[in-house]
């Protein structure tokens, strides 16, 4: 069903009278997440701090699962009448949320009607630009911005005769490293990847500007036929289809799950948001960071934003938009966003804060912290880096999970693997678009 179909109506605030002065209790704002492990207590921590720095709203977090589980939550929410007024929905859904006109209230009017500007030269302009019309308006709020960047294990390198302060450059150093790794037994898995579908394919696509597919990857209009069946795609899929027939590539699974290869010390390598940070750092992992890895000869240009931005539902009342602005204006603080940048491995939403962290000694006391925005800052995007927006990109991520799984199960080589998922996610975006 198309969201811009769901029938959003208006939700009545709870209100409840406070002793003998008939006081209004707390207007409350239902926060749906998709933030696990690390990153929950970090949500949990930024409600309650709003929530003690005035009297007149209440953020409630409510944990909905991984990011698809979420966005499906929020959908059946509004089939029942009972959309919460935020919803953290994950990069691929943007496209998803941008179709529903009509469902939505843009983040830049919701600050509006909270007596607050939004200025759009105040944020990242690689993130604002992702989450805003060509004209620029803000649509969401780029809670948890991310870049894929490469995690490796120091002690594994070490016993495999690796630098372990010198990490892989490019996908074959990369290659070699896990053929290393596996073979002297310092690991029994030489490599890993979250997110096969957004680093390997999405990201591979800009930071080595090559396409994704056409009209500017979607983000010149939603009819796009898909190119990652080319020839760079086919090597890299199929270097990693060939790691894998002896486990020196290991799969973890479709999303974020093979962060735990990784911090069980199975996997040495990985490939993985910067935002799963927190979690290695709780493992107790002896860690570096390096830039993710490129092909010689076409990147690196720059990367493009993952993670999640908080979306305001249409039909809520003035005084649940006035929260919602106030919530909004209190995480683009500085000192905030700067604190969810350091302890969390996301990229700061705002100039200030990027700035406040740089001049603190931030970046020099903790090498490889800076890696993920350096990344997506250092060069201006192309027609083949600005991103990737599909009206129905959960769908296709879903199709290319499919065609990679029997992939690396040895059913298909990368080739017959790319050629199908295109071919299929061709017609389902031409399904959903209309045509």
């Amino acid at each position: 069903m198309s969201i811009r179909a769901f029938a959003i109506h208006l939700a009545a605030a709870t209100m409840s009278i406070a002793g003998a002065t008939h006081a209004l209790a707390a207007t409350e704002l239902q926060w749906w997440h998709a933030m696990a492990g690390a990153n929950n207590e970090v949500v949990e921590q930024l409600a309650k701090e709003f929530n003690e720095s005035q009297n007149d709203y209440k953020i409630v977090p409510v944990f909905k699962g991984s990011y698809p589980e979420a966005l499906n939550a929020g959908i059946a929410a509004f089939r029942a009448k009972q959309a919460p007024a935020i919803l953290q929905v994950f990069d691929a859904g943007s496209g998803v949320m941008m179709g529903a006109e009509g469902a939505i209230m843009p983040a830049a009017d919701v600050l509006q009607k909270g007596g607050y500007t939004f200025d759009k030269s105040e944020y990242l302009p690689g993130i604002v630009s992702y989450y805003s019309k060509p004209d620029g308006t803000m649509l969401s709020f780029p809670y948890n911005s991310s870049s894929p960047i490469l995690f490796y294990n120091k002690d594994s390198f070490k016993r495999a005769g690796l630098d372990p302060e010198n990490p892989p450059k490019t996908w074959p150093e990369v290659f070699d490293a896990a053929k290393k790794i596996k073979a002297s037994g310092a690991a029994p898995c030489g490599f890993t990847s979250t997110w096969l579908t957004w680093i390997q394919t999405e990201n591979l696509a800009a930071w080595n500007n090559v396409a994704y597919g056409t009209n500017e990857n979607g983000l010149g209009g939603t009819d796009v036929k898909l190119e990652f069946n080319s020839p760079l795609f086919v090597q890299h899929f199929q270097a990693i289809a060939d790691l894998a027939k002896d486990g020196t590539f290991r799969y973890g699974g479709r999303t974020s799950e093979a962060k735990q290869l990784f911090t069980s010390g199975e996997c040495a390598i990985l490939t993985e948001s910067s935002g799963g940070l927190g979690d290695i750092v709780k493992a107790g992992i002896n860690y570096g960071i390096g830039q993710l890895p490129y092909y010689e000869g076409h990147g690196p240009q720059n990367t493009i934003p993952g993670g999640a931005s908080l979306w305001v539902f249409a039909g809520k009342t003035d005084a649940e938009y006035k929260g919602v602005a106030q919530f909004f204006h209190f995480l683009s603080q500085t000192k905030i966003q700067a604190r969810l940048h350091q302890v969390s491995g996301y990229m700061p939403v705002t100039m200030a804060a990027y700035e406040d962290t740089k001049k603190s000694g931030f970046y020099d006391k903790n090498p490889g912290r800076e890696t993920p925005i350096l990344q997506m800052m250092g060069k201006a995007p192309t027609e083949n880096s600005k991103g990737v927006r599909l009206v129905n990109l959960p769908q296709v991520r879903d199709i290319m999970n499919e065609e990679f799984e029997a992939m690396l199960a040895g059913k298909q080589d990368a080739k017959t693997a790319l050629d199908k998922a295109v071919e299929r996610g061709n017609a389902a975006i031409q399904q959903a678009i209309g045509n």
